[in-house]
């Protein structure tokens, strides 16, 4: 006789916070969701990793709601659960091949940690309709392994940040003192379901990370000279789209130097080039954010950014992105008026 499954919608635990709700019977869990999927876009979208967005764009589906909740989230109206529609599993697998069709390099699922349950069997449906695009899972890294499980097989690329390793500083901005262990354990299974990074040429060939790096650099860059006046036919990474593997993100908070150090030595003494890491300068402020913590109040300096740059460079950060000129503006911040639900 088989064991009873419980629901795990019904008593959830999905993530960190171990809520406890039976969201099932309508009661919203700390992440400020029942059991419906709720989401508030689902269109190309051109702001991600160059690999990622590539020349036509990442099909994203923002889904509503968040576990963590920073106070400085760019994306707060739907975190909050302020913005967004309900939609079944079948429609969500219709959306995914939709994004295919408008030529779609991915399906980029956005903070759906919550929906992980309901989310599995409606990418399943789509695969088995025709669904043949990589499938990236866009987190915050406060993810419980079990849940993570739930997707192994099912995605392809794993983009999740690393915003801290200081207990502190976790405690007070995102109200998740144990989120650097948790974000440990997250990425470790992460990088274990998915492997090394895989990337397709624009002549259909697959690379590894030291191929996709040569081809995207002229030949003055891998001679350490300077790039300018290289020939206009030089491959730019866009051309090169991710296929399997995991981009790391690192957002760099204004006066928070230090910190954004440790998470760069933790991820290259602990992964070296079996990831990619993306070290993000597009902090926004946000309105209040700087109540918690008054640097939140300005954007960052380019010399905090450079300074990093340099410290990755030192370590001998090979696999990474970085971001160039006025990133901080709302371009980053799509409108959540339910396109293409």
């Amino acid at each position: 006789m088989g064991a009873i499954t419980q629901d795990p919608l019904a008593d959830c635990t999905l993530c960190p916070r171990e809520c406890h709700v039976n969201r099932l019977a309508g009661q919203r869990g700390r992440c400020g969701q029942t059991a419906e999927i709720m989401a508030a876009r689902a269109a190309l979208h051109h702001w991600e990793e160059p690999c990622i967005s590539g020349r036509t764009g990442s099909g994203a589906v923002f889904f509503s709601g968040c576990p963590l909740r920073c106070v400085y989230c760019q994306n707060r109206e739907i975190a909050a659960g302020r913005a967004g529609r309900g939609i079944d599993g079948d429609r969500l697998a219709e959306i995914f091949l939709r994004l295919q069709e408008q030529g779609a390099h991915n399906i980029n699922l956005v903070t759906a940690t919550h929906f992980v349950p309901v989310l599995a069997p409606a990418l399943t449906t789509a695969k088995n309709r025709g669904l043949t695009i990589p499938v990236v899972y866009n987190t915050s890294s406060y993810e419980k392994v079990s849940t993570l499980q739930m997707l192994d097989g099912l995605v392809d690329i794993y983009l999740p940040d690393l915003k801290y390793v200081s207990r502190w500083l976790s405690g007070l901005l995102s109200h998740a003192p144990d989120y650097f262990e948790t974000a440990q354990a997250a990425i470790r299974e992460m990088v274990r379901q998915v492997g090394e990074p895989v990337f397709l040429s624009p002549d259909g060939k697959r690379l590894d990370a030291k191929q996709m790096n040569e081809a995207c650099c002229s030949p003055q860059e891998q001679q350490g000279q300077d790039p300018v006046g290289q020939e206009a036919d030089t491959p730019e990474d866009a051309d090169f789209l991710m296929q399997k593997g995991v981009i790391v993100r690192h957002l760099a908070l204004p006066g928070q130097g230090r910190d954004s150090r440790r998470v760069l030595r933790y991820l290259h003494q602990t992964y070296g080039n079996r990831i990619y890491i993306s070290l993000m300068n597009q902090y926004t402020p946000m309105p209040g954010a700087s109540e918690t913590l008054p640097e939140l109040g300005r954007r960052l300096t380019q010399e905090e950014y450079d300074a990093l740059v340099e410290y990755a460079l030192d370590l001998g950060v090979e696999n990474g992105f970085l971001q160039e000129g006025d990133t901080a503006r709302e371009s980053f911040i799509p409108a959540f008026d339910g396109e293409g639900l």
